[in-house]
């Protein structure tokens, strides 16, 4: 059986892909990405990304606020966000979170904003796309304390689908952290640049609630650094991962994709 895989984090809404979007979907599939998650990072992305998926077949979206855009959100945009994730083609809210690197809205704002989008996804009953930067140790704490909170979320538990930590830089013991309270992380080209430093964490916490993604049109793998990134890349990484963990890009395909369409839901 060919292999599959499910890139769980593609801005395919970006500039980058205006002139030749069909062309990179093409060579998703010819590389067997079957499907892809786009995450949007405001209102505007959110609408974009939703038509995208209405029209493209096996492109799902998350619909949210990037941390970024905190400062600038309104309360009638948390309500467009809502609207939003009632269509069939959203499977999370995301992409959404707190980023004290570039702090471009303040914290107290991003914090209220993160944990105002978590309500919806609590509301919804959607699993999350979270971001990070800097900022780990509190993102974590603020998931875990909704979890408990709402211990219905996602069915909930260990086994639980709340969401995903994209691009996941913490350590094996936050992770541990995050699986007991039903999330999962997911790991883009980051796993393949010298000396980077998720192998150590990647190899200490296995497969089991992994995802892979690229993040396109950001994190391209080696070969490709400083070039765009996009979806078809993503064996690059996928085989990286194989080397980790010790184990075939078979495995790394039938793990990494299951756990990407249980947690999305995706059809």
């Amino acid at each position: 059986m060919p292999q599959s895989f499910v890139d769980s984090h593609a801005h395919l809404f970006y500039e980058d892909f205006a002139n030749d979007l069909e062309d990179v979907l093409a060579r998703a599939r010819d590389s067997g990405v079957m499907d892809i998650v786009v995450p949007a990072t405001n209102v505007v992305t959110s609408e974009q990304s939703l038509a995208l998926a209405q029209r493209t077949e096996r492109v799902a979206v998350a619909v949210g606020i990037h941390p970024h855009e905190a400062g600038k959100m309104t309360d009638e945009d948390l309500q467009r966000i809502e609207e939003f994730s009632r269509a069939p083609e959203v499977v999370a809210i995301g992409e959404i979170g707190l980023d004290f690197h570039y702090d471009f809205a303040p914290r107290d704002v991003q914090r209220a904003r993160f944990r105002s989008q978590i309500g919806i996804a609590v509301q919804e009953d959607l699993p999350i796309i979270v971001h990070t930067r800097e900022s780990m140790e509190e993102a974590v704490d603020i998931v875990v304390e909704a979890a408990n909170a709402s211990p219905g979320w996602c069915a909930g538990g260990a086994d639980g689908r709340r969401g995903v930590f994209h691009c996941f830089t913490g350590t094996a013991e936050q992770a541990k952290l995050l699986f007991d309270a039903g999330f999962y992380v997911s790991y883009p080209g980051i796993l393949t640049f010298k000396n980077s430093p998720v192998l150590g964490t990647l190899r200490e916490i296995g497969l089991d609630r992994v995802l892979l993604e690229t993040d396109a049109p950001y994190l391209t793998p080696a070969p490709f650094r400083g070039k765009r990134n996009e979806p078809s890349y993503l064996l690059y990484t996928a085989h990286k991962m194989a080397e980790v963990v010790e184990t075939t890009v078979d495995d790394v395909a039938a793990v990494t994709t299951r756990n990407a369409r249980t947690l999305f839901a995706l059809r």
